[in-house]
């Protein structure tokens, strides 16, 4: 459990997960420019691999055996919030599922453990590479 939370006003999960959305997607960005694409086509196609609902919850399933209890509570009240959206392109459970992952991303940003952020992400994006090679 993280000790920031102990006694934390953390907002919503909503909230949180519109954070860690934020979040995520700076990172795939910082992540892919540092790769050296800079053709913004480019970049647009390539962030698509990460950015997706189905990817997300691919991200999620690899991560959730390092998830602290604190972060599995979080995810778990987003994954079952009765507010979310209607998927456009996504089934209802991937959704969900990336609601939640986002919501667990956007309370380690709300608390400033960036480099929590970075493990789980980067656990999670080579989940994405390995399957993008194979």
């Amino acid at each position: 459990m993280h000790e920031k939370t102990k006694g934390a006003d953390l907002p919503s999960v909503l909230a949180l997960a519109y954070l860690g959305d934020a979040c995520h997607s700076l990172y795939v960005r910082r992540t892919l420019v540092a790769r050296g694409i800079s053709k913004s086509g480019d970049l647009n196609r390539a962030s698509l691999a990460y950015v997706t609902a189905e990817a997300q919850a691919r991200m999620y399933r690899t991560v959730e055996p390092m998830l602290l209890d604190d972060e599995r509570d979080v995810y778990r009240r987003a994954y079952n919030s009765s507010h979310l959206s209607k998927p456009k392109r996504a089934s209802h459970a991937d959704y969900r599922c990336a609601t939640g992952f986002e919501a667990v991303i956007g309370m380690l940003y709300w608390l400033g453990d960036n480099e929590r952020i970075n493990l789980l992400l980067e656990a999670g994006h080579k989940e994405i590479e390995n399957d993008t090679e194979n």
